[in-house]
């Protein structure tokens, strides 16, 4: 399997798995109705970890332009596959998030809040200041890559890897996803907005076209932030 077409598979996984435990907790009628952000939290950490599980063989499972940009800055990833791992993962995203459309299709007409139909798809800030929103992504970013690179760097067996990387992301969503629901990756969010902006969704108001800038480059300079550091502190 070719490597680009890993990341598409593994990043559409990732939607699938983690905007279907948004869709599942927050929708209407659906049993999930209302189990809450520690449900949410856990269903992301174990889509990142099944995911991983999927195509870390054939990609290294990046399944994020944060990391893949900070991957290369670090001189671990080559420049030649740069744009085509960022596409990839770009345009799984937008698949997983029309799958997720889909197999609620049901539960859309009954849910009334606009709000909380755009949930499901892209991050939305608990309190709206955008210079704060962008530094909260900014830093939990870079705990992230910081993390992978601790993780890279201590040779853990590769059957353990995506459980720890599942493990770590459940950690940044119950420590620093309060604030903006931790996007820490601008596909998992762009592409998803970009869905639910094209799909015929009854009553889903406005994509917030507006905030969407912020879990794109947030992750972005926390990317890079988090890949320099690990060099000034460790190399």
């Amino acid at each position: 399997m070719s490597p680009y077409f890993a990341e598409f598979l593994g990043t559409m996984l990732l939607i699938i798995l983690g905007g279907g435990v948004n869709a599942g907790v927050s929708l209407k009628e659906s049993k999930a109705e209302n189990s809450g952000w520690l449900v949410i939290v856990l269903g992301w950490g174990l889509a990142v970890t099944l995911s991983v599980y999927a195509v870390g063989r054939i990609s290294q499972a990046h399944l994020n332009p944060a990391i893949t940009l900070a991957f290369y800055v670090n001189n671990e990833f080559p420049k030649d596959q740069v744009i085509g791992y960022i596409l990839a993962q770009f345009s799984g995203a937008f698949t997983g998030a029309v799958v997720v459309w889909l197999f609620y299709y049901l539960h859309w007409k009954g849910t009334k809040s606009a709000a909380t139909k755009l949930g499901v798809f892209c991050t939305a800030p608990a309190i709206r200041s955008v210079w704060i929103n962008l530094t909260c992504e900014v830093i939990a970013t870079t705990i992230l890559v910081l993390a992978l690179l601790f993780i890279g760097a201590n040779n853990f067996a590769d059957g353990l890897n995506p459980l720890v990387i599942g493990g770590l992301i459940i950690s940044i969503g119950l420590s620093l996803g309060g604030t903006t629901g931790f996007a820490i990756n601008p596909a998992r969010d762009f592409s998803p907005r970009l869905a639910h902006f094209i799909l015929p969704i009854p009553g889903k108001g406005s994509s917030d076209w507006s905030y969407s800038w912020v879990p794109v480059v947030g992750p972005f300079i926390g990317g890079l932030l988090g890949s320099w550091l690990f060099n000034f502190l460790f190399n």
